[in-house]
């Protein structure tokens, strides 16, 4: 953990600031223990620190991005497919977050986050899982970028002290989404931006292929799933990589497999879109919440909170906005 990290964090239940009482020296800090005013305390651990007691319903992701923890990097994999997701749907553009503080919710191996920092952004990537320790790994070399594990209906961060946060397909993997994304929106300051992406619902969604079976598969113990998963690539990946290439029936083939084969990245290496078809395979069949949702649904639920909304995607629902200024001028936002 850098040390100018204590700057903006805060304990994510009271929401005081938190202080170092022991540590090791060191900047960033591999061990340590913060504490609150309330005499709470949390433990730093192989520098990152931990701000929830457990990992609650995201072990399936802690597994999934410590096992895979480099896939989807750009770093790593030279393809850019990150880099023109996170611009295409934050509709950011690179000099408009130089020095400012993001918050990267959800941010498994740290694919989103490693854009962000490049763009010269100070970014708190938050994840509920074991991912921490992947993203660590990952970018916890760099100054700009801060790891924390903690609950995004609890956000550990001065509210104050944040200029934008963003959620790019996680949402949906969360108990409630609609309630997720109201309360990330109230962890922003007044005139604060956030962008969101989260599965869109559609009159088919519910009959694709992943819908039908996941009731078995999320029932399956994660390391027996994965296991299961890289088994069967050997046949269903070459399988897959012919039905999905193929003219006009191809998609009707994506739709009613549930394999992850990605077969129009043709910047990625036969390996690189092997090990990423096992990858979002895995993520595809292993959640235990996945809540499809619709723009309607989503603007709703935050036309009190923000004095901007923009919805740039129904499927999947693309959501970016602005934390009202005036509540006055706003309208009081619902209960």
């Amino acid at each position: 953990m850098h040390r100018n990290l204590l700057d903006v964090l805060a304990d994510p239940e009271t929401g005081q600031p938190l202080s170092l009482v022991d540590d090791d020296g060191r900047d960033p800090i591999e061990e340590g223990t913060l504490t609150s005013g309330g005499g709470r305390t949390y433990q730093i651990v192989r520098g990152v620190p931990r701000l929830v007691p457990g990992e609650d319903y995201g072990s399936s992701f802690g597994l999934q991005w410590n096992r895979f923890a480099r896939v989807q990097l750009d770093s790593a994999n030279g393809a850019g497919y990150s880099r023109r997701r996170f611009d295409s749907e934050t509709g950011w553009a690179a000099e408009e977050l130089a020095g400012k503080w993001l918050v990267d919710i959800g941010c498994g191996s740290g694919r989103f986050a490693e854009i962000a920092a490049g763009y010269g952004a100070e970014v708190i990537a938050v994840d509920l899982s074991s991912a921490v320790d992947a993203a660590q790994r990952n970018l916890g070399h760099l100054p700009n970028v801060h790891v924390v594990q903690a609950d995004l209906r609890h956000l550990p961060v001065r509210r104050d002290a944040i200029d934008r946060l963003y959620c790019l397909g996680v949402l949906q993997h969360t108990p409630d989404p609609l309630a997720s994304a109201r309360a990330l929106v109230e962890a922003l300051p007044p005139g604060g931006r956030f962008a969101f992406t989260i599965y869109g619902r559609g009159p088919l969604t519910k009959v694709n292929t992943k819908y039908l079976v996941r009731p078995l598969t999320r029932r399956i113990e994660p390391e027996r799933l994965l296991a299961a998963t890289e088994r069967a690539m050997p046949v269903l990946f070459p399988l897959t990589s012919f039905l999905y290439a193929l003219p006009v029936v191809g998609r009707a083939f994506s739709f009613a497999i549930p394999v992850a084969n990605y077969v129009d990245r043709t910047d990625l290496s036969r390996d690189a879109r092997y090990q990423e078809a096992i990858l979002d395979t895995f993520d595809m069949l292993s959640p235990r919440y996945d809540h499809p949702v619709t723009a309607d649904e989503v603007t709703a639920t935050l036309a009190g909170l923000c004095e901007q909304i923009d919805v740039a995607s129904a499927r999947p629902v693309v959501v970016r906005g602005t934390r009202i200024t005036n509540p006055r001028a706003g309208g009081t936002p619902p209960a």
